[in-house]
Formats: structure tokens, C-alpha cells, sequence
């Protein structure tokens, strides 16, 4: 309006009312309003530019003003900052399958009718569904989206209701499966603000968040949480049929460690449908062929998983006894080495801080020299920076550790499930699979045979023992005094 010439004058109550940005308040009222032959007026402050009455104090009123709104900023933040250190919600959103109920600020209560879809979306991403087919899935079925559906219960949000209320999208459904407050967790620290000037966004490395366990009822058990995660990791393209394997994503070349792609077309039966090195590239490419074909691939992983199933089924004591032997000792020792290290890094980089602030003095006050303070700096940043890798490689080791022990609950779960039903279902084999390698068919005896190694979630690579070595273990383990002696009759 004041650009258009609509506005002669401009009355404010006080100048904190106008503004707490010191450099765009003197830009408007010295430079563009008297271009415009506008008067600004500050009623609180007597300040008149037409005038000048006040004028020569309007500098000193903006700088107060916004260094007012700076500490009122840092107080927030440090009110925050109190919370999280004290395990407390940060974040006053609400997910979606949650609610709150009036007064009770903090805590969070399921929301029934949401909270279906939630673990319908988990049930499917297990199946094998990404957010894509997930999204065009729940809009065929008429589900409300988050937004539409606060709306329909009254509840308050910041989007407006969307034209279409069934329309899902991609990223929403990505949102959810990501959320790890479903597990009944809290997470603090996601993301931060630029500054109180700038509003813009910035997400934390994952690392840097603060979790807090327990803080509500779970929607979702961790362990299908976590192996959703691992699925996202590998993520399958569909075929042109839109057919696709029970294995689509899971199995990769043993030499080249690249995915292989599974071959769906019109022209090719159920039983011709096949999986091919990424690399092979109708022999142009980097690999060679490593093919199976999907059916072939299947029987080799049933008998594979119904061997384990037996076995675990008859002897779980001594499967549990294998894996502690395998990897107990070695891990334990492992984590403590990585804490010990962690730990010793962090207190270099706290020193390192220090040691920036003391050589910046002695550089103002002329004890050191530019070109000395400039060639320590370097080191000691170069030296900061490699210890900040050097812990964030640890923690991501020591995170895979501590996940194994979750894992293997998964995997006792879903060979009990795969007993139950005998069968291969797209939620079994993502609960006991982690990882297929499919080596280069060899010919035998005129005939090719394929080595496929199977990776289960939590063991690896699996191989089970005959009956003279499951009863020397069971005699260890009895010796250990880690099997009472009626399992051993």
C-alpha cells in the first residue's frame, strides 16, 4: 500500500511493535518511507520523522529492542535445552496415531483409529511394499489422510484441509515408517532454527539425537521397526508387470556385491522369471552373469529356513549357546574397546576447544605470532576433525553391536511363525533374511549348480552341527552349568 501511494502516514503504539530487527527497521524508516513522503510515528517513544523529533534516538530503540527478543530466544532455547536433559518431550507435535487429552500437556495416548493404520502400513512394508504402492493403496482404499482425518475429529492443525482427502502421499507414508517414536519412544533434538531471525529448518545428524525410552504406550514392537529400516535400505524397483519376488531387494552378486535384478516379463512363465547380476549387462557390463531363477531360488531358501526352524525348534539352548560362543567374548571386548575410545576422542576434542580459545588470546593480546596462531589452528582443526569422524564411525559400529541382540529375537520370532505355517510369506522372509549372495553357476558332471549363501538376520551365515557335535556342546554347556541336566537325557 505504501508503494502504491495509499499510505501517508504510519502510527505505531511503541517502536517494539514496528519491529525488533534493527538493520530492515533502519532501511524502512531512512531510507524508503521518506522516498515515499511517508511519516512514521511512534506514539510511546515521541518519535516523528516528518519532524525529526526522536529520530536521532530511533537506533538505540531498535538495537534494545532486538537484543530483547534475542534473549528471550536464548531463554527458550535453554528451557529446552532443561527439558530434554531431564527426559522430557521437546517437540509439542503430536504423531499421527497418537493423541493428547485435555490437561495433560506432555502425554501422549493411542489413538485407536489411527494407530490401525500405523501397523497397517508396517504389516505392509514387511510384505514387501514400498511408500509408492503403500500410498496409491490407502487412497484406492478410501483411508483419510493425517491431515483430513484431524480435521474430521476436530483436532488443531496447521495445514488446511486438502481437495483431495484420500490422497496419500509418497513421503507422508515415508514419514511414518520412519518415525521411531512409534516404538514408544521420545526423540529430542531433530532439528533446530537457523536463529530467531531465521526460521529456516535444519535436521541434526541422526547421532545427535536424544532418545528416550518408554514415554508411551508402542505402537510398533522395535524389532519390526528396525527391520523396516534395514528394508528401506534396500529399496526394489518394480518390474514393468509389476510382479514381483518374495526376495526383490534382498539378494546380491557374491562377487561383485551388486544387486541383482529380478526379470519379470509378459512373455516369461511363473517358473522362467529370474534374477541377473546388475553388472552383467547382456555380457557388457563389469560382472558376469550369476542368474537363478526365481522358483529355484525359493526351494533353496525354504530348505534353508525350515533346517534352521528344525533345528532351533529341537535345540534352542544350543543355537543360542553357538552364537554366544561365535561372537560373545570377542563382541563384549569390542564394545568396551569402542566406549573406551569414544570416550578418549571426545575428551581430545573438549581439550582441543580449549586449546582454540587459549592460542585466540595469546594471538589478540601479540604473545602469538599471525603465522604461528595460523599453522596451530590448522593442526588443531584438521586433528578436531578427524577425531569427530573417528567418533561417528564408532558409534555407528557400536549402534550394529548392541541392534544383534534385537535381531536375534526377530529371528527366533520368525522361524517360530515360518513352523506354524510351513511356508514362505514376504513378512517372514524379511524378518529371517538379511542377505542373499548368489555365486556364478559352475558346471559339474555336465550339469550347472548354483551356491547361493544365505545371511540370516542377527547370525549370518549359518551352518548347523551334526549329532556328535550337538551333544559335545550340550556337555559344555552342562559342564558350564548353563543347561540343566534333564535337557541333556
Amino acid at each position: 500500500m505504501a508503494e502504491n501511494g495509499e499510505v501517508g502516514t504510519i502510527i505505531v503504539k511503541d517502536v517494539s511493535r514496528f519491529g525488533r530487527e534493527q538493520v530492515e527497521m533502519g532501511r524502512l524508516t531512512q531510507v524508503v518511507y521518506p522516498s515515499l513522503g511517508i511519516t512514521f510515528i511512534a506514539i510511546q517513544e515521541n518519535i516523528n520523522s516528518t519532524t525529526g523529533e526522536g529520530m536521532e534516538m530511533l537506533p538505540f530503540y531498535s538495537i534494545f529492542n532486538e537484543w530483547y527478543a534475542a534473549q528471550t530466544s536464548k531463554k527458550i532455547r535453554a528451557v529446552n535445552e532443561l527439558k530434554a536433559s531431564q527426559g522430557r518431550r521437546v517437540a509439542s507435535a503430536v504423531a499421527y496415531g497418537y493423541k493428547k487429552v485435555e490437561g495433560d500437556k506432555e502425554q501422549w495416548y493411542i489413538d485407536e483409529p489411527a494407530a490401525q493404520i500405523v501397523r497397517r502400513i508396517f504389516a505392509l512394508c514387511l510384505a514387501g511394499k514400498g511408500p509408492t504402492q503403500l500410498a496409491k493403496q490407502l487412497e484406492k482404499e478410501k483411508i483419510l489422510t493425517p491431515t483430513a482425518y484431524f480435521h474430521s475429529i476436530g483436532r488443531k492443525t496447521s495445514n488446511s484441509m486438502p481437495v483431495n482427502v484420500y490422497g496419500w502421499r509418497e513421503n507422508t507414508v515415508e514419514h511414518i515408517l520412519e518415525n521411531q517414536q512409534y516404538t514408544g519412544c521420545t526423540v529430542n533434538g531433530k532439528s533446530t532454527t537457523v536463529s530467531y531471525k531465521m526460521h529456516k529448518v535444519i535436521e541434526n545428524p541422526k547421532e545427535g539425537y536424544q532418545i528416550i525410552p518408554n514415554t508411551q504406550e508402542a505402537l510398533i514392537d522395535e524389532n519390526v521397526w528396525l527391520r523396516v529400516q534395514e528394508l528401506r535400505k534396500n529399496k526394489c524397483r518394480p518390474t514393468k508387470t509389476n510382479r514381483k519376488s518374495l526376495f526383490s531387494g534382498l539378494v546380491f552378486c557374491a562377487d561383485c556385491k551388486a544387486k541383482l535384478h529380478f526379470y519379470a516379463a509378459k512373455s516369461l512363465k511363473r517358473n522362467q522369471e529370474f534374477f541377473r547380476c546388475a553388472n552383467y549387462k547382456d555380457g557388457r557390463g563389469s560382472c558376469t552373469i550369476h542368474f537363478i531363477r526365481d522358483v529355484v531360488l525359493e526351494i533353496i531358501v525354504k530348505e534353508a529356513v525350515a533346517g534352521l526352524a528344525d533345528f532351533v525348534r529341537c535345540y534352542e539352548s544350543v543355537f543360542l549357546y553357538m552364537q554366544k560362543r561365535k561372537c560373545g567374548e570377542f563382541q563384549k571386548k569390542r564394545q568396551q574397546e569402542l566406549k573406551l575410545s569414544m570416550e578418549s576422542s571426545r575428551k581430545r576434542i573438549a581439550d582441543l576447544d580449549k586449546l582454540f580459545s587459549r592460542i585466540y588470546e595469546d594471538n589478540v593480546i601479540g604473545k602469538l605470532s599471525d603465522e604461528r596462531y595460523a599453522r596451530m589452528a590448522a593442526e588443531y582443526e584438521s586433528e578436531q576433525k578427524e577425531l569427530l569422524e573417528k567418533v561417528r564411525e564408532e558409534e555407528k559400529q557400536l549402534s550394529e553391536m548392541e541392534q544383534k541382540s534385537v535381531d536375534m529375537r526377530l529371528l527366533l520370532q520368525g522361524l517360530r511363525e515360518f513352523t506354524d505355517m510351513t511356508e514362505l510369506t514376504p513378512i517372514i522372509v524379511n524378518k529371517l533374511i538379511r542377505r542373499i549372495e548368489v555365486h556364478n553357476p559352475e558346471k559339474k558332471h555336465a550339469r550347472k549348480s548354483v551356491k547361493v549363501d544365505i545371511y540370516f538376520t542377527a547370525v549370518g551365515l549359518v551352518s548347523l552341527p551334526d549329532e556328535q557335535a550337538i551333544r559335545k556342546m550340550m556337555e559344555q554347556m552342562q559342564s558350564a552349568s548353563q543347561l540343566p541336566k534333564q535337557l541333556t537325557a
